[in-house]
């Protein structure tokens, strides 16, 4: 089976109107920058788009929000986007707010094949409407469905023609359990190698679970909010 194409136009040619999406990242750190920029390009809307944040205004999934292709955000943390917040407000925009660990342990349900989670997060708060708890050993349990997405999008550093992929630092965060759980999984990486180039020992994500991947160039990997000192003793 063929991995490769040619790039992210191609990655992302049968994302349609009114999908569901994983996109990998953390802040602006491993996002997948440039099938983000092709589905700006190509205008498909409807989305629902699961992802630990929703970029900024200029920047990440901010620029899908900007174009009105996203119908629901389904997020831990969205606290960095003007529209966002904008759209949320205004009623345009469906939101579900999810603890940062249910989200990431949803995605890995997904990968694993297994259908809902228990976990205590979220047990007595907003979170909980509409869900069903559980008590196991006297404490209450939130009953969790694992994600259902029709494409998960990831960014890694480095990755072979089969789909293994290395994720750089904290660049991992949260694509490999996305890499695991979408029906079809699309990977862009820095740099694209042949197979047996990679030790598979770094391997982070097996190619089982990557269905098309491509290298891109020149990543922008923004920083979303730099923080610096002042010099204790500045040149004169």
């Amino acid at each position: 089976m063929n991995k490769v194409v040619s790039g992210a136009d191609e990655a992302i040619r049968d994302i349609e109107d009114g999908m569901t999406l994983m996109l990998g990242g953390f802040g602006l750190c491993g996002l997948p920058e440039k099938c983000i920029a092709a589905l700006v390009k190509k205008g498909v809307k409807e989305l629902t788009c699961i992802s630990n944040n929703a970029g900024v205004d200029d920047f990440g999934i901010g620029l899908m929000l900007r174009q009105r292709q996203v119908k629901k955000m389904v997020s831990s943390y969205v606290g960095e986007n003007a529209e966002f917040e904008r759209q949320l407000l205004s009623g345009e925009l469906e939101v579900e707010l999810i603890p940062q660990g249910t989200l990431a342990t949803r995605c890995m349900a997904a990968g694993y094949g297994m259908p809902a989670i228990f976990t205590p997060a979220g047990v007595g708060t907003e979170v909980a409407e509409g869900k069903e708890v559980r008590n196991f050993n006297g404490k209450d349990y939130l009953m969790e469905m694992a994600f259902d997405a029709d494409f998960a999008i990831v960014k890694a550093w480095k990755g072979d023609t089969q789909g293994n992929l290395i994720y750089r630092h904290t660049a991992r965060n949260f694509n490999p359990v996305m890499a695991m759980a979408g029906k079809i999984t699309i990977a862009e990486v820095e740099e694209l190698v042949e197979v047996g180039e990679l030790d598979p020992d770094n391997i982070h994500t097996p190619g089982i679970y990557v269905h098309r991947i491509f290298e891109g160039k020149n990543y922008e990997k923004r920083i979303e909010n730099r923080t610096v000192q002042p010099h204790p003793n500045p040149p004169r």
